[in-house]
């Protein structure tokens, strides 16, 4: 047994030595080393990683996934830990939830002995390669690992091949308010208007721009411009109620990716940057590479 822990600890820090983390290479290595360890579990019996951060899961994105175990069943096993009443889940809760709506009784697992603080490291980098992820949630995920692994901003930014920029603007959502944070998780307000808000010092502030967001359909360019205390430009109503809202979700969308603001108009994309190192990153992300490599 003791052999079996060291193995299975050293997989981990192998993970999180490696240059670029990819924990669903980690997860298949598992699967493909111990195909004959495969075993049924009733889902019932299968209790919630107790270190899962993830609170919130997306409806749409599970109905998808149970569609596909309902014709294809689970592909990929989960990953469980023996505990004193059935099991404990490593890996795989969107399988087991989704499993569960497809109306199946059980789940193809491997039975693994992790300890406390594996479980808990797992469970927040299997979080943060979910693009479903809320940015609440993933601002958690990426801060805990931080302070357990000692990492720098840039080097959590290089292992998970995320941008620096982007890795300090989440983060800099948990400076706001519980309150305007539960308006994140409840895409009151977009992650987008959350970064401008991140900014500001004033609590007070913060907390009536984020009402002004809501009940006026204030965009992103409309919250900037208040913040740097320009004139709100007065859009006509049929760009908020047709264009604007399209518009609004490319560009944040765009803007999550690379971590720059991003404007779309005139059938034209503007993407701005700080510096020549800078729009070199955002090319990196993007995949653009300049002359024949």
């Amino acid at each position: 047994m003791e052999t079996k822990k060291k193995a299975l600890g050293k997989g981990l820090e192998q993970l999180f030595t490696n240059n670029v983390i990819n924990f669903d290479n980690f997860e298949k290595e598992i699967v493909t080393e111990n195909k004959k360890d495969v075993t049924m579990i009733n889902l019932d019996e299968i209790r919630s990683n107790p270190y899962q951060p993830r609170k919130t899961f997306n409806e749409d994105s599970l109905k998808e996934l149970a569609a596909s175990i309902k014709e294809y069943g689970v592909v990929q096993p989960v990953i469980v830990k023996k505990s004193i009443k059935g099991y404990e889940l490593i890996a795989g809760e969107r399988r087991c939830k989704a499993s569960k709506m497809a109306g199946l009784k059980e789940i193809p697992a491997i039975i693994k002995d992790f300890t406390d603080q594996e479980m808990m490291e797992i469970a927040l980098i299997e979080n943060i390669q979910r693009e479903d992820l809320n940015p609440i949630d993933e601002a958690k995920s990426v801060m805990n690992i931080i302070k357990l692994r000692g990492f720098t901003q840039e080097e959590f930014a290089e292992k998970f091949g995320k941008s620096r920029s982007y890795i300090t603007n989440l983060l800099g959502l948990l400076k706001l308010p519980l309150n305007i944070q539960q308006m994140v998780i409840d895409k009151k307000i977009s992650s987008s208007h959350a970064r401008v808000l991140s900014k500001l010092e004033d609590i007070e502030q913060i907390e009536e721009l984020a009402k002004k967001i809501v009940n006026e359909n204030l965009n992103v360019r409309d919250l900037e411009s208040i913040v740097t205390n320009k004139d709100v430009v007065k859009r006509k109503p049929i760009k908020v109620a047709i264009k604007e809202p399209m518009f609004n979700m490319y560009e944040e969308a765009i803007s999550d990716k690379i971590g720059n603001i991003v404007r779309i108009k005139k059938n034209k994309i503007e993407i701005s940057f700080d510096s020549v190192k800078d729009l070199e990153r955002i090319m990196e992300i993007l995949n653009i590479s300049l002359g024949d490599e």
